[in-house]
């Protein structure tokens, strides 16, 4: 069961891949993994969001037997040796990663594909009680940023998302339980990204929390005129705060400090306002 977010959640990101699109190879270690995980803990994350498969544009799919292979023993020793009660989410579309990884002490599900790729997932969720985030994205992975095109990019993911909450409220998913993300990056545009970002609090109206996932983003080295994904930490902390300004709850990121500290001051400005 998804707890009351009283206050904006900084989900660090943990990629245990060896292709992620800015720290691909750097904690695919169970070592290395459960320092990072530490180091995030340390810097203010409220949950640790760890995945299998890089779902950069152009990345290839990985099998659930690989996922598992390389998720499940870093999720165990998080739990043996870092925290028993830390949240810890598992970024995978396929139920049978994510079955192994909620058996290993992952509480939550973040599925990219909405229950798309693998509607099992769903059932999954329902059955088990757990917090599920359905993310929008057009296309896979591989073939995402090949033209992405909409009407309107607003309206046309917020109809889409609304659909997804009703398929996985269908299979048994309590409201309560679902966080929805508009996928930032994800078969977009540098436009539709910005209208979405300009437009967050229409996500929000839709009375779910909602996550934000902009860390990073290649469309923001465009305008920033940057290539290198490791300098944008700066631009991805104001996405943060536009954010918290907007109502959104959660925080998906690379650079927890940061991205801390301006989820702080922004939620402070709210609350003065």
């Amino acid at each position: 069961m998804l707890a009351a977010i009283d206050k904006p959640m900084i989900m660090g990101i943990l990629n245990v891949t060896p292709d992620s699109f800015s720290d691909g190879g750097e904690y695919n270690v169970v070592d290395a993994a459960v320092l990072r995980c530490r180091e995030m803990l340390g810097q203010g994350a409220d949950i640790i969001d760890i995945g299998g498969e890089s779902t950069r544009p152009g990345a290839d799919s990985v099998t659930a037997e690989q996922q598992i292979e390389r998720v499940v023993p870093i999720i165990t020793a998080i739990r043996q040796h870092v925290s028993e009660s830390v949240p810890i989410s598992i970024d995978t579309t396929l139920s049978t990663v994510a079955k192994a990884a909620l058996e290993a002490g992952a509480n939550w599900i973040n599925d990219v594909s909405a229950g798309l790729d693998d509607d099992e997932i769903l059932a999954l969720a329902a059955r088990t009680d757990t917090p599920i985030i359905l993310m929008h994205r057009q296309g896979t992975p591989k073939t995402m940023q090949d033209n992405p095109f909409y009407d309107d990019a607003v309206i046309d993911i917020l109809e889409e998302i609304k659909l997804r909450v009703e398929v996985a409220m269908e299979a048994g998913i309590p409201k309560s339980n679902i966080i929805i993300d508009p996928g930032i990056g994800f078969g977009k545009r540098k436009q539709d990204n910005l209208e979405l970002l300009a437009n967050l609090d229409q996500f929000v109206a839709l009375g779910m929390p909602v996550m934000l996932g902009t860390s990073r983003k290649r469309f923001m080295g465009s305008i920033c005129q940057v290539d290198n994904p490791k300098e944008l930490v700066t631009a991805t902390a104001v996405t943060t705060a536009l954010g918290v300004m907007a109502g959104v709850k959660i925080f998906r990121v690379h650079d927890v400090k940061e991205n801390r500290q301006a989820a702080d001051v922004a939620f402070a400005i709210k609350q003065a306002a």
